[in-house]
C-alpha cells in the first residue's frame, strides 16, 4: 500500500532546494516515502487541517522505488548511522558556540573597557 496521505500522521514538506520530505510522524512506516504498512495500527483519517500554510494543495509525487529486497532494513541501517553521530556532532557545534561565544565576550569586554 503506498503511503497514506491521508492519515492525520502523514507529512510531506518541500524545501527551497526542491526536494521533499515524505514522512510518517510516528516513524511506524519503515519502507517510507514508498508505502506504509498493510495494516498499521495507528492510521487515523485526516479529519482536518486546521492552522497549517499550504503552498499547493498537490503533495510532490513520490520518487521511484528503488529495486531490490531489504529496502526497509536498508534504510533502518541509514537511520542508524545518522543516530549514532548526532550526539557527538551536537558536541562539536556546542564546542564551536563556546568558542565564539569566548571569543566575541573578550570583544565586547574590550570595547567597554576603551575610553
Amino acid at each position: 500500500m503506498p503511503m497514506r496521505q491521508d492519515c492525520k500522521h502523514f507529512e510531506s514538506r518541500t524545501y527551497a532546494t526542491g526536494e521533499t520530505v515524505r514522512k510518517c510522524n510516528l516513524d511506524l512506516a519503515p519502507e517510507a516515502p514508498w508505502r506504509c504498512p498493510d495494516d498499521c495500527p495507528a492510521y487515523a483519517r485526516r479529519l482536518a487541517d486546521v492552522n497549517w500554510a499550504h503552498g499547493t494543495l498537490v503533495t510532490p509525487p513520490t520518487p521511484a522505488e528503488p529495486e531490490g529486497e531489504g529496502i526497509a532494513e536498508l534504510l533502518d541501517e541509514a537511520e542508524d548511522i545518522v543516530n549514532a553521530v548526532g550526539p557527538e556532532v551536537l558536541a562539536d557545534l556546542e564546542a564551536e558556540r563556546r568558542r565564539n561565544a569566548g571569543l566575541f565576550g573578550r570583544v565586547r569586554a574590550r570595547f567597554r573597557r576603551s575610553p
